[in-house]
C-alpha cells in the first residue's frame, strides 16, 4: 500500500504538471454537481490511475477533477468509495492519502444521509461536528507508518471548529436550513430497520450514512483539518417511517446540492 501511494502520487503529478491542489473535496451520492463549478485544469478517470480503486456505485462518476473553485486550487473526487463495495478500509482511504501527498491542506467531505433527529428534515443540511463509527473496522488497523501520522491519533476534534462556525454563519446569511450534529456511519448497503433507527438515535446520532468516517480518520491521522456536511435525503422517524429508494435519495440530494455548493464555495474564502 505504501509503495502504491507513492507511485500513484507520482503518476498524478506527471499528469497535472505544476498544479498543486490546496483543498481536497469528496463528493457523496447525488452530489457530484459541484464539479460543474470548478474551472477545470485536468480530469483523470479513476480507471486510468494506477492502483486507484474504482467506484462501483450507480450515480458515482469515478474521476478526479483538478481546477479552480472560488479562486482556490482544488482536487475533487467525483464519486467516493464505500466499505460495502467490498474494498478494504485502506483502499477506501487511499485517495485521501494520495491527495495529502499531492499537497492539500484541508479536506471537505459531503454525503447523503438519513435523519435520526426530528428537528432535521429531508432537504436540510447538517454540518458534522462529531461522529460514531459503527463500521466494525478502522483504516488505521495494522502497521502504522510514522511518516504519515502517529500510532494513536487524537480524535477529540475530528471536524474543524472554526470551519463549522463559518459554515453555519454562511448558511444563516443565505437562509439555508442547516444544523450541526453527530453522524453515525454504518456498514450498509441496506437501510436501517425500525429498531436500528431507534438505537442509533438513542446512542446520540443525528444522521446516519455509510461513508465519511474512514476518510475523516485518515485525514486526522495525516494532520488535515476537515469540514464535512450531510445532505439529508430521508427521515428515519419511527412514527412516520416510509420505504426509501436510491432514486429518491439521489433526487433529494440533487435538489439540495446548490445549497451545499454555496456553503463550500464561500468557505474557501476563509482558507
Amino acid at each position: 500500500m505504501l509503495n502504491s501511494i507513492y507511485s500513484t502520487t507520482e503518476y498524478i503529478k506527471k499528469r497535472i504538471g505544476d498544479f498543486q491542489p490546496e483543498i481536497g473535496i469528496i463528493l457523496g451520492t447525488g452530489l457530484g454537481g459541484l464539479a460543474n463549478e470548478i474551472e477545470v485544469h485536468q480530469k483523470l478517470m479513476y480507471s486510468n490511475i494506477p492502483d486507484f480503486p474504482i467506484s462501483t456505485v450507480e450515480f458515482h462518476s469515478g474521476r478526479l477533477i483538478f481546477g479552480l473553485l472560488n479562486g482556490k486550487r482544488v482536487v475533487a473526487m467525483q464519486g467516493r468509495l464505500h466499505y460495502y463495495e467490498g474494498y478494504s478500509m485502506q483502499q477506501i482511504t487511499f485517495p485521501v492519502r494520495v491527495m495529502k501527498m499531492l499537497g492539500i491542506a484541508h479536506l471537505f467531505v459531503s454525503n447523503a444521509s438519513g435523519s435520526l433527529n426530528e428537528d432535521i428534515k429531508k432537504g436540510d443540511l447538517m454540518i458534522i461536528e462529531d461522529h460514531i463509527n459503527l463500521l466494525g473496522d478502522n483504516p488505521l488497523r495494522g502497521r502504522n507508518w510514522d511518516n504519515f501520522g502517529p500510532r494513536f491519533p487524537d480524535m477529540n476534534e475530528p471536524y474543524d471548529r472554526n470551519l463549522i462556525t463559518k459554515g453555519l454563519e454562511i448558511a444563516l446569511a443565505n437562509n439555508i436550513r442547516c444544523h450541526k450534529g453527530v453522524y453515525v456511519s454504518v456498514l450498509g448497503p441496506n437501510l436501517e430497520t425500525k429498531a436500528e433507527y431507534k438505537y442509533l438515535r438513542m446512542i446520540g446520532g443525528d444522521a446516519v450514512g455509510m461513508s465519511t468516517v474512514p476518510e475523516v480518520i485518515v485525514a486526522k491521522h495525516m494532520g488535515l483539518p476537515v469540514f464535512a456536511v450531510s445532505v439529508i435525503t430521508d427521515e428515519g422517524f419511527l412514527h412516520a417511517l416510509e420505504p426509501v429508494s436510491l432514486e429518491e435519495i439521489v433526487r433529494v440530494a440533487q435538489e439540495a446540492e446548490p445549497k451545499m455548493t454555496l456553503i463550500l464555495k464561500e468557505l474557501l474564502s476563509f482558507l
